[in-house]
């Protein structure tokens, strides 16, 4: 089968592998129709998460199951299905918990050895363990890039509204109009929030936020905290999700908050940075971060999907071959893609 490998900062290739084979009983294997390019993946491609050269990348996967294991019981061979983005033993006490995303014995597709050794999607064929409780069937008549994103992308904005706590009625802030904050925003308005201010500075994003409902404010031509609390009777919004993962926005984020509101910090942080902890402080504020719990959403963002209260659709705006790869990467780097779906 073709794969698309990570070789060196900045250089995926395509390369021939092995067809993997079913070697559990709670495995399956899935023949890849729809793969997608994330954010996350970026890192990668960066070397900013060490991967091993020739390692299968991508995580976000729909197909066909072309085999499954003896204990695989939700789906079956010949079922068009989804994968979330991470695997879940069920078992640990994180599992038990409800906790997926915390599993003592969980694993991260196409992130090297460091997340779990598991091979990517981004490839013809894929093994899926834990297949009982990382696959879900497609609903009939959803696209595959529709279905792509229940599984990562619309599961973690998702995650970033519901992990805050936010409730009907509520205000909501988003820094950041990538995919997973666009996602947010859609989340946030199908939950009941009476304004979202989606914050950006990329025109384009900025007006497609619009046209989900949100009220638009540009980064650098406006001052968002100046609208918001404008907005909001000087108050602030009920809950700030920060979609960006840098020091900067969340420092933004804390000044956005009203009193007793919530932070939701769902980019992907690293290393070191400076927050204002004593404006947190003074104003009471919850915090909240962390990777999204897919599995714990996904039936519940798919049924939002089907009914029409969430649409990734117009996220999409490239779809490339499996082996233009290489391209596809270099277009979503330089920002000229929202969101590539790859095909074989």
């Amino acid at each position: 089968m073709r794969a698309v490998t990570f070789q060196a900062p900045g250089q995926v290739r395509v390369e021939e592998k092995p067809d993997p084979e079913v070697s559990a009983a709670d495995q399956a294997v899935v023949q890849v129709e729809a793969s997608g390019i994330c954010g996350s993946d970026l890192h990668i491609f960066h070397g900013r998460v060490p991967v091993e050269p020739g390692f299968t990348i991508g995580h976000e996967f729909v197909g066909t199951v072309l085999a499954a294991g003896p204990d695989v019981e939700r789906v079956a061979v010949g079922d068009r299905v989804l994968g979330c983005f991470h695997t879940a033993c069920a078992t640990c006490v994180p599992c038990l918990r409800g906790d997926y995303h915390r599993c003592d014995n969980g694993q991260t597709f196409g992130h090297g050895a460091h997340l779990g050794d598991l091979q990517g999607a981004q490839a013809e064929q894929l093994l899926v363990p834990r297949a009982n409780l990382t696959l879900r069937r497609v609903p009939d008549g959803m696209s595959d890039e529709v279905a792509l994103f229940a599984g990562d992308v619309m599961g973690t904005g998702y995650h970033a509204v519901a992990h805050a706590g936010m409730r009907s009625g509520d205000t909501v802030a988003v820094l950041g109009l990538g995919p997973v904050g666009l996602c947010a925003v859609q989340a946030a308005l199908a939950g009941g929030a009476t304004e979202v201010f989606a914050i950006d500075s990329v025109t384009q994003r900025l007006a497609m936020a619009g046209e989900f409902g949100a009220t638009p404010i540009h980064l650098t031509e406006e001052e968002p905290k100046r609208v918001v609390r404008a907005a909001t009777e000087k108050r602030g919004v009920d809950v700030v999700v920060d979609a960006v993962g840098d020091p900067g926005p969340l420092a933004m984020a804390v000044s956005l908050a009203r009193d007793a509101g919530t932070v939701s910090g769902i980019g992907a942080y690293a290393g070191k940075g400076e927050v204002p902890l004593g404006l947190a402080w003074l104003k009471g504020l919850t915090l909240r971060l962390g990777l999204a719990n897919v599995i714990a959403h996904v039936d519940r963002v798919l049924a939002l999907i089907e009914a029409g209260k969430l649409d990734p659709s117009p996220l999409v705006t490239h779809h490339m071959k499996l082996d233009e790869a290489a391209e596809a990467y270099e277009l979503y780097d330089q920002r000229e893609a929202l969101k590539i779906v790859l095909t074989p």
